[in-house]
């Protein structure tokens, strides 16, 4: 308003600043009706040019946001319209002084104000849109990728599973058969030697078991066998509590705990990877902790809090936490007491290979492990399962367990529609500032036009010569004219010859005579023609 004042010296000061108010609150409601707004404030620059930038605003949101070119076009083309409409209607009483003159600025307006933003936002529009639909292709293409190396990654560990299972299983078949004859025949000829030899058949046994789960880890994880199938009802409250009354079944006291709606409706990784920490939990304390008692907690529907002390609360998970507690040995029992089984079971150390599984489940699935010995001589397994596992994260192990995002495409796209943030400030600004400083200039043009003059008169008889402006004697004419003019009328104190137009035929030369009296009063408006030279070339012809 200030630069316009100063440059256009814009009428009707409190009109213009009162149009200004009323487009800075239309504008912020460009985003929820862009078509509306654009069209209140196409009406009001066409009344008040001060209006143009926040009219240009609001042309680049609109066309931004609108996908279909056609509705696009009408859209823009109807601003324009208008804008021009509002310039001639208040050309005369609010704008540059008559209705032309209103529809120059209308013109003016519609062009700075909305086609070249407009346009500004159509191409950035569809260059938005362009980098979305890269981005999706690639993500698919990358979600494609991932499936094809995990059914190979399937494949190969199927082949491995079945060349185990033939090479080593029949072995341990063959041992067991031989420990349980030797068993029997230990019984008869030396029963103090018959004890190890079912310690060798029930480690063959536990060996064939640990084999088995083995296998399964390496096959699909969709198709295992036998009781590790995963089916609708793998890691249900159902399928827990199964776990749970085998494992009272064979002599361990264990309680569930439940909290929150049942897993059914869970993803089935997310269910399979709940029972693969309740059952590793519960084997490891029979092999270890047979006479331990054992808690089985599942929490879920609340917030959950997490297993890290540093992340945050999360109420879209699961946490399962399998506590036991001490041994016989940390309850005083003597250890003279045991079985020898059992005490060979409890001087044991476990390798530790069936918690690292566990550990890298759960955190392929987004979820947090711990496992670890209590302060007061137990042992808890605490695990914390996202319900809804985020699909785009691939996962990479190398070779020191570290846990790396594998690029892909999508990334590639993201990064290159944020690009340097400065320089697209920057671009925008200028680009702004630009389109400004053209509007500026337009409306200067129209506004810096002479108005309000009236056209010059015609000459008629008894004008003054002072009143003929514009009108000169030419020396061309009035040598044209000398010989050829007709008599000049009684009373003439002198003529005037100006430049004539075009010639009316060829071969001749058109001549105007003004002819003055003494008080230089016009008395005589004469026209006629003289012969003209025809051009002929500078050498004479035989």
């Amino acid at each position: 308003m200030a630069v316009a004042e100063r440059l256009w010296h814009l009428p009707h000061a409190v009109f213009q600043l009162s149009m200004v108010a009323v487009a800075t609150v239309a504008f912020p409601w460009r985003r929820r009706r862009p078509e509306a707004v654009l069209l209140v404030l196409a009406v009001l620059a066409g009344a008040a040019p001060v209006v143009g930038p926040v009219t240009a605003g609001a042309a680049y949101a609109a066309a931004l946001g609108t996908v279909r070119p056609r509705h696009r076009v009408r859209l823009l083309g109807g601003a324009s319209l208008l804008v021009m409409a509002a310039g001639i209607a208040t050309g005369p009483s609010h704008g540059p002084g008559s209705a032309v003159y209103g529809l120059e600025l209308g013109v003016v307006l519609a062009v700075t104000a909305v086609v070249v933003p407009g346009l500004i936002g159509t191409v950035y529009g569809q260059q938005t849109r362009l980098l979305r639909a890269l981005r999706e292709r690639g993500d698919a293409a990358e979600r494609a990728r991932r499936s094809a190396d995990s059914e190979a990654r399937t494949h190969e560990r199927s082949r491995i599973a079945a060349e185990m299972h033939d090479l080593v299983g029949h072995r341990l078949s063959l041992i067991s058969l031989h420990a349980g004859g030797l068993e029997l025949a230990l019984d008869r000829a030396a029963p103090e030697l018959r004890e190890e030899a079912v310690v060798v058949r029930r480690t063959t046994r536990d060996a064939m078991r640990e084999l088995r789960q083995a296998l399964g880890v390496l096959g699909p994880l969709g198709r295992d066998a036998g009781r590790d199938a995963l089916t609708d009802a793998t890691g249900t409250r159902a399928d827990i509590e199964a776990l749970v009354a085998e494992s009272r079944d064979g002599g361990i006291s264990v309680r569930l705990e439940w909290s929150g709606p049942d897993l059914d409706a869970c993803p089935a990784r997310v269910r399979r990877a709940v029972h693969r920490v309740v059952r590793e939990a519960l084997t490891n304390v029979h092999r270890y902790a047979t006479a331990a008692h054992v808690t089985v907690r599942v929490e879920r529907g609340e917030r959950v809090e997490p297993v890290g002390q540093d992340e945050p609360a999360d109420d879209r998970a699961v946490r399962v936490t399998v506590r036991n507690g001490p041994s016989p040995a940390a309850d005083g029992t003597p250890p003279e007491t045991w079985t020898s089984s059992e005490a060979r079971k409890s001087s044991a150390s476990g390798t530790g290979r069936g918690l690292t599984g566990l550990r890298e489940r759960v955190e392929l699935l987004g979820g947090a492990f711990e496992a670890g010995p209590l302060a007061s001589g137990g042992f808890q397994v605490l695990a914390t399962v996202p319900t809804e596992p985020d699909d785009d994260v691939a996962w990479r192990r190398s070779g020191d367990g570290a846990e790396a995002v594998t690029p892909t495409a999508a990334d590639d796209a993201a990064a290159l529609s944020r690009g340097p943030r400065t320089a697209r400030v920057l671009t925008f600004g200028l680009g702004a500032v630009a389109l400004w400083v053209l509007m500026a200039l337009a409306i200067a043009l129209v506004y810096g036009q002479p108005r309000h003059l009236a056209p010059p008169q015609r000459p008629r008889l008894g004008m003054s010569y002072q009143e003929l402006k514009g009108v000169y004697d030419s020396a061309a004419e009035r040598a044209a004219a000398t010989g050829h003019e007709p008599p000049r009328p009684s009373g003439t104190a002198g003529c005037v010859y100006p430049p004539a137009g075009r010639d009316p035929r060829p071969g001749e030369f058109a001549v105007t005579r003004y002819c003055f009296d003494v008080s230089r009063r016009l008395i005589s408006i004469d026209r006629f023609t003289v012969p003209s030279v025809r051009d002929t070339a500078p050498w004479e012809t035989p």
